[in-house]
């Protein structure tokens, strides 16, 4: 295959899409291979979720939280939207020659403070130095094991005609939050990231129902590159009321300046959930409790119609279509 890998390749949108199928699936595929964001290992009378993810975000802190807490909820994430209960983390960490030992020690700290909120266990881990230059600071690899309940099935590829369409709260919050942090364009505003462990807000779903079609954790490419990916999974249509997007005015005054569409802006401690109709008000209800979760909308439904494309319903009640993702948008954002 020619050519060069570009940052593309690693924003989450076409080009990573690319990457997965024609390099990493050509020669890895296997009958446990998944595109969803755990596999689910079948180990004597249980399923488990086992799940790996690497950590580069630029800044290493941000408004909100730094690479530390990152690199336990984006694990903890993917293992609890695929239904498991979090168990175990293993941890990776490339440290850059001359990094101040205060500044590591705050993201360690952040790591053991986040999986004693999340209720995981880290129990194991590798530490190598890289040489100046060789790294930007700090990267750090997760990974993680849990039990997935017996009632949970959950799949990219079940989203069915008729379901509501739910996100757990306001979107773009972690994208405009690394942006904001890099100070590339001068702008003053008060954005935290929503960066959070998500799996005691799965377990209030399952407090509702057993019959949740699809969970996923909205990052890189945020909610609209999931909403694709679950069209593609499930050869489905979507339909959203733009309206209902919850986006804090704050995000949506960054965006409507830098021209950027807050629904691929990266989330770090938002859920994209597929339920059948009869279930969403006892969702929406139940996770208003959650401290994660207040600003949570149903946004649209699954259709038969426009198969592989997320349509939405604007503001003044005409019909668009919201264009698929591609190139970059924002590099090193997780």
């Amino acid at each position: 295959m020619d050519g060069l890998i570009t940052m593309a390749h690693g924003a989450g949108g076409k080009k990573t899409a690319e990457l997965i199928n024609n390099i990493f699936k050509k020669y890895l595929i296997n009958p446990l291979f998944t595109g969803d964001d755990a596999a689910v290992l079948p180990v004597s009378d249980k399923r488990l979720a086992f799940s790996t993810d690497g950590f580069i975000v630029s800044p290493p802190e941000f408004p909100g939280g730094n690479i530390g807490k990152l690199s336990i909820c984006g694990t903890v994430n993917d293992l609890a939207c695929m239904g498991a209960i979090p168990r175990y983390l293993a941890c990776a960490f490339v440290i850059e020659e001359g990094m101040l030992l205060a500044e590591l020690e705050r993201y360690v700290a952040s790591m053991a403070e986040t999986a004693a909120e999340a209720g995981i266990h880290i129990v194991a881990g590798d530490t190598k130095v890289s040489g100046k230059g060789q790294v930007d600071k700090l990267f750090i690899t997760t990974t993680g094991i849990g039990e997935i309940r017996d009632e949970a099935h959950t799949s990219g590829t079940l989203a069915k005609p008729g379901d509501k369409i739910i996100v757990s709260g306001d979107v773009g919050r972690h994208g405009c939050a690394i942006l904001l942090a890099r100070d590339t364009f001068g702008i003053d505003a008060d954005i935290t990231s929503d960066c959070a462990p998500l799996n005691r807000t799965i377990d209030l779903l399952y407090d509702v129902t057993d019959d949740i079609h699809v969970i996923r954790d909205a990052t890189r490419g945020g909610v609209g590159t999931v909403l694709y990916e679950i069209c593609e999974q499930s050869g489905v249509g979507i339909r959203l009321d733009m309206e209902a997007v919850p986006v804090s005015p704050a995000v949506q005054g960054v965006c409507g300046m830098l021209g950027l569409e807050p629904l691929y802006l990266a989330c770090e401690g938002r859920l994209v959930i597929i339920v059948p109709a009869a279930d969403a008000d006892g969702i929406i209800k139940i996770l208003r409790q959650g401290p994660y979760s207040q600003n949570v909308a149903v946004i649209g439904e699954v259709t038969a119609a426009d198969k592989g494309f997320v349509t939405m319903t604007t503001e003044i009640g005409t019909q668009t279509v919201l264009p698929p993702p591609s190139g970059e948008l924002l590099p090193r954002i997780c």
